[in-house]
């Protein structure tokens, strides 16, 4: 049989590739396209909070109210993302540079990402007070009956006490020191070994603040010659932070 001329004609000049192939084919590129582009900017967003590591940079103010007391904190010197928030709250985690007293920003990021010195930061836990004394008040009715031996110089007019065995307080020491007419200074401290092995919480002390705050301060034990200028500078610090 003859072909039909007229019908093979068209079949020779038909289009190779159809209309609605066409429009699939042009559909998975956009798609393609537009998921690239996506992961592209989620990677962008992963790589920077992954860099952050739970810091910000914001200075974005929080009314936290602890007890009777109203702080008002920048975002950036709040450690804990989940306390980075206005509202009634049970304790505020912070970090500062020292000695600049500086939250976390472009500029002082290496201090906060940099474990090898761990004198460059200072950490202040606020809570509500639970004592009627703080540190320093509790020298007298409870430290001192748990000291042992003679006291011994420490830096920067320190006095260091080595602690009963049975105290309680394991390796610590304390160091005081009298201040005047003010009650006497107090630190408790676990010292590393060799300076290499200091950390940011080698030392704690405790002080009261507004109202009804207690704050609980670590740093390392390389700072213990700075203890005068640390302690009036975390008074300062949160007493410019209360709101009356």
């Amino acid at each position: 049989m003859t072909a039909n001329p007229a019908a093979a004609g068209n079949e020779d000049h038909g289009p190779l590739i159809s209309a609605r192939f066409a429009y699939s084919l042009t559909a998975i590129i956009v798609g393609l396209a537009a998921l690239t582009a996506a992961i592209s900017i989620a990677g962008r967003w992963y790589g920077n909070n992954l860099a952050l590591a739970g810091h910000t940079t914001s200075s974005e103010a929080n009314d936290i109210f602890i007890g009777q007391d109203h702080l008002r904190l920048p975002s950036n010197v709040i450690r804990f993302d989940q306390q980075r928030m206005t509202g009634v709250a049970e304790r505020a985690d912070l970090y500062l540079t020292w000695p600049g007293l500086q939250g976390y920003t472009d500029e002082t990021r290496t201090l906060f990402n940099d474990v090898n010195h761990p004198e460059s930061l200072i950490f202040l836990d606020v809570s509500q007070s639970t004592m009627s004394r703080d540190m320093s008040g509790r020298i007298e009715p409870i430290y001192q009956h748990l000291f042992e031996g003679s006291p011994l110089p420490g830096p920067a007019g320190l006095v260091r006490h080595e602690m009963k065995e049975n105290s309680g307080y394991g390796q610590e020491v304390f160091f005081t020191a009298n201040r005047g007419r003010d009650t006497p200074y107090a630190v408790r401290c676990i010292l590393p070994a060799a300076p290499a092995m200091s950390t940011s919480a080698d030392c704690q002390r405790d002080i009261h603040a507004g109202r009804d705050l207690v704050v609980l301060y670590r740093f390392s034990s390389q700072l213990l010659p700075q203890w005068q200028a640390i302690d009036s500078a975390v008074v300062k610090f949160m007493n410019d932070r209360l709101v009356p």
